[in-house]
């Protein structure tokens, strides 16, 4: 009965130890759905009114561009960069699928510092610059993602672009994806309605990165985050607010 008792006291408090070790994750891969609703962009950036060409656009072009992400992350260290691809039936034309579509951030958030690699136009650019100081609203509305309880987050970039966000404190690193940070926990989710994008996690490997992986990238003309804005403006002030727009797709 002794060794009975003893095994069964000893095989609880190992279950106990596993669970807790369980409940907060600081290591693993993170892959992110990121949405478009291209019917809505292209409603949106018609300043012209030409709503036949509009609709003979639609007829096309899929109502949805749907990609893949990865975020590996270990401890203070994060990277997102592009997942697996995925074939579609009705193909994006290059016209449409719009700047920064295989972006590269790598943050470090004990220094509060990131470097992204992001194509715009004909020309690779590498920021380094320190992570947006996001004024983040916390609030009670809650939402299951990937398996988490998480919580909702809101606030403005840009001036005056809003971000819904959704963060769970089991994941402990304050990352996200792209280069949203600074919640109390990971961010599975964001949703951007005047860019009418989502990113949203669709799945947890609770892994040991290759530290391989988990590095900043080198490729890229260097710049920060000040000069690339300066540099947009300058270059797309002749495209109304569709350059604009534009200027919020590489930015983020």
């Amino acid at each position: 009965m002794k060794i009975t008792y003893f095994i069964i006291t000893f095989l609880f408090f190992r279950l106990s130890v596993n669970a807790q070790q369980q409940e907060f994750i600081d290591k693993g891969k993170i892959e992110f759905e990121r949405t478009t609703n291209l019917y809505k962009r292209l409603e949106q950036d018609d300043e012209d009114g030409n709503s036949s060409i509009i609709e003979a656009l639609k007829k096309e072009l899929p109502e949805y561009k749907t990609s893949y992400f990865n975020l590996y992350f270990d401890g203070n260290k994060t990277l997102y960069q592009p997942g697996r691809v995925v074939e579609t039936v009705k193909k994006v034309p290059e016209w449409m699928q719009g700047p920064a579509e295989d972006n590269i951030v790598y943050s470090d958030l004990s220094s509060n510092t990131f470097s992204s690699q992001k194509s715009v136009f004909e020309t690779t650019y590498n920021i380094q610059d320190s992570l947006r100081n996001a004024q983040w609203k916390i609030t009670s509305d809650k939402r299951t993602i990937a398996g988490f309880e998480c919580r909702k987050a809101t606030t403005t970039i840009m001036d005056s672009v809003y971000v819904f966000a959704f963060y769970t404190d089991q994941i402990v690193p304050r990352g996200g994806p792209e280069s949203f940070a600074g919640l109390p926990g990971m961010i599975l989710g964001i949703a951007i309605p005047r860019m009418h994008t989502t990113w949203f996690a669709t799945k947890l490997e609770v892994t040991e990165p290759n530290t391989n992986v988990i590095l900043p990238p080198k490729k890229g003309k260097k710049t920060n985050v000040s000069s690339l804005k300066t540099t947009l403006q300058n270059s797309l002030k002749q495209w109304g607010k569709y350059g604009q727009r534009y200027t919020w797709t590489i930015m983020i």
